[in-house]
């Protein structure tokens, strides 16, 4: 049995592998198959990656971000009896308004999917006058309902709690530029009706710590357990050679979550495969999502690699927590409120 608790539904067959032999530097391991998603992964898509997957009527199901042989991202569905192995329909997702008439973004890139009670959720980063959120709601993965957008640009990596929090819709974003950002911390909003959203509030900013020096973002949707909510998110570092992406790790409060109650000093992943250190953007890992089961504790992270691929980590939430909690670092700007 697990030590700590996940608040979340069962999942009977996640894509798991076993923990290899040797040093892994940290919680988590890579699936030895990976990439799970290559390149020219349909017609007239290049690749696909930095996409969000979640179980669905006993399979999973996923929304991808499909950079399209013209250059232009939008984002398409995908279908998959073990999580591994994608099947992808070949026209990307047509959006509707509220009037169900057909409201297409420009473009849409880096989806999050998130269940919250019986509807699901996708935000993406769009051109809104600039860089911002897009938002969408389904309940059977065949009607796709833009809501308005949430923030004003410019903004990135929106990500909602799987469930509200006093009562409000809560969402983590990355204020930033309408260019490849190089600055970026990660604040929280809060929304009773998804069109209003107020009491922002700081969560965490980038660190000291050489591989998230230069921005943060949030990644997968937070994982609710008994010591707080369960984050990976992405932090950035420059190097002469350009941006380095890792996956970072957090915990914090489950009931004022703009409190960071453990921050991990250590990237729980940073390139260091192929896959990962050599493609479209070289060496890059970005969390979009995570499939995670209660009974056992596993979670199964997916990521996008080299802006190319989807690849697989895997890693149990007692060791994940206990990671973080060993190698926290914590200062005040993660421990307030996050309110001035």
């Amino acid at each position: 049995m697990p030590k700590y608790r996940m608040i979340a539904p069962k999942i009977d067959k996640m894509p798991w592998q076993d923990k290899p032999q040797g040093n892994l530097n940290g919680p988590l391991w890579r699936y030895d198959q990976n990439p799970v998603i290559g390149r020219n992964p349909l017609p007239g898509v290049a690749r696909i990656f930095n996409s969000a997957v979640m179980p669905y009527e006993g399979a999973f199901i996923g929304v991808f971000r499909g950079e399209q042989t013209n250059g232009v991202s939008y984002i398409y569905l995908g279908h998959s009896k073990d999580g591994v192995k994608w099947e992808f329909e070949p026209e990307k997702i047509q959006f509707v308004d509220e009037a169900g008439k057909p409201f297409m973004p420009i473009y849409a890139y880096d989806p999050r999917l998130v269940k919250v009670e019986d509807t699901y959720y996708i935000m993406w980063c769009q051109d809104f006058y600039g860089a911002a959120i897009g938002m969408a709601k389904t309940k059977d993965f065949k009607t796709f309902t833009r809501v308005e957008n949430p923030f004003l640009p410019f903004n990135r990596n929106a990500v909602l709690f799987p469930r509200k929090i006093h009562g409000n819709f809560v969402m983590l974003s990355r204020p930033s530029d309408s260019g490849h950002t190089p600055f970026g911390d990660i604040f929280l909003s809060e929304s009773p009706d998804l069109k209003f959203w107020g009491l922002h509030r700081h969560v965490m900013s980038r660190s000291s710590n050489w591989w998230e020096s230069l921005k943060i973002g949030g990644g997968a949707a937070p994982i609710e357990t008994s010591e707080g909510w369960l984050l990976f998110y992405h932090g950035v570092t420059n190097t002469c050679n350009g941006y380095v992406y890792s996956i970072g790790g957090a915990i914090l409060d489950i009931d004022k979550p703009s409190k960071v109650k453990y921050r991990c000093e250590n990237y729980l992943l940073t390139p260091e495969q192929w896959y990962e250190e050599r493609g479209f953007v070289p060496n890059v890992t970005f969390p979009c999502a995570t499939l995670h089961d209660p009974d056992t504790g596993r979670i199964a992270i997916y990521y996008g690699a080299a802006d190319s691929y989807v690849g697989l980590a895997f890693g149990y939430m007692d060791e994940i927590i206990d990671y973080i909690k060993d190698h926290s670092k914590t200062d005040w700007n993660d421990t307030d409120i996050g309110r001035r």
